[in-house]
């Protein structure tokens, strides 16, 4: 088998970026989308893949699930969702790619686990900005030893709210609203990734919506031994997508992080030492969602191990928990 049969369930925003990248993988191939509002697949498809030929379109998330011709499914569902339809998809038989949070419980992630084993199927929470290959260099540049050991981490994301997009507010942040479940988990991942370890505590402040979800929340992550991480997440401040390390000998700083492909924003990546040494690294355009795609394709077809496991996803998902705790009692909440 030279390419993955993949469905989508659900027709949201992101399907923007998914639909397509799965289209152009060349160990991909679309065969079917859902979604539960009548058309609403048809027309999704017609807009992100026009060109895309021989694809079903249900109006039942059901139905894709008993497509045998369906190997593997993403998730791009209402984020308190992800569990329960993951689950049902892992009974089915499908490999499943869910968009972030995998779930908005540790005991949800826990229970995909223990599906995913006992059906044998491939399970990974989709963070697509881990495949950008820039990311790899900010490892390499620490790895050097040019900047020392790391210190401090600082993971900012924000942009502001438009009227399409108000649908993240909806629900109270029990449920998987606003911005700490939304773009909170790449900064807390981002962060956990540049110290390569777990939080110890954390201690956060949000400002809320009148339905109970936070429009902006930022906090100090401490990961031991005098390791600190900082993150912003907002649906009220200018864009910001980057991310930057310090250590006792000097610092990275990576720009362009989370943005969409196809942007105008070039990826790069500056990084000083106290010697005075520095560089600054431009990189081509890379589009990271496509990258995800064929990771994970090939992890199903070559019965490979995901990058990113449940571990991680069990520890992720732990941290935002604390950090919206932390945030509603105004505590310090050790992880």
């Amino acid at each position: 088998m030279s390419k993955l049969r993949w469905g989508i369930l659900g027709a949201a925003r992101v399907n923007e970026r998914l639909l397509p990248a799965i289209v152009e993988a060349n160990n991909s191939e679309l065969v079917a989308i859902a979604s539960r509002r009548p058309g609403a697949a048809a027309e999704t498809l017609a807009k992100y893949a026009p060109k895309a030929q021989g694809v079903k379109t249900y109006d039942a998330l059901e139905d894709l699930l008993s497509d045998a011709n369906v190997q593997a499914v993403y998730i791009p569902l209402a984020n308190h969702e992800h569990a329960e339809w993951a689950l049902k998809a892992i009974a089915a038989g499908k490999h499943v790619l869910i968009e972030k949070p995998m779930a908005i419980k540790v005991e949800d992630i826990e229970a995909i686990e223990a599906a995913a084993s006992e059906h044998h199927v491939k399970v990974m929470e989709g963070f697509m900005y881990r495949f950008h290959p820039q990311h790899q260099r900010v490892k390499e540049i620490v790895q050097s030893g040019v900047i020392g050991e790391v210190m401090f981490a600082k993971a900012s994301y924000s942009f502001m709210m438009r009227p399409a997009r108000m649908y993240r507010l909806a629900n109270d942040t029990a449920n998987g609203g606003g911005a700490m479940w939304d773009i909170g988990p790449y900064a807390i991942h981002t962060l956990r990734h540049c110290f390569a370890s777990n939080p110890v505590s954390v201690m956060a402040i949000a400002k809320y919506a009148d339905s109970g979800a936070d429009i902006a929340t930022s906090g100090v992550i401490d990961f031991g031994e005098g390791k600190r991480g900082h993150f912003d997440t907002s649906f009220e401040c200018s864009r910001q997508s980057e991310y930057t390390l310090v250590g006792t000998k000097g610092g990275i700083k990576c720009h362009t992080v989370w943005q969409l492909p196809g942007t105008n924003d070039v990826p790069v990546i500056s990084w000083w030492s106290e010697d005075g040494r520095k560089g600054e690294e431009f990189y081509p355009a890379s589009n990271h969602f496509n990258l995800e795609i064929e990771h994970f394709s090939d992890c199903v077809l070559h019965d490979k191990t995901p990058l990113l496991s449940f571990e991680d996803a069990k520890n992720n998902c732990a941290t935002i928990i604390a950090t919206l705790q932390s945030a509603a009692t105004g505590q310090c909440i050790k992880l």
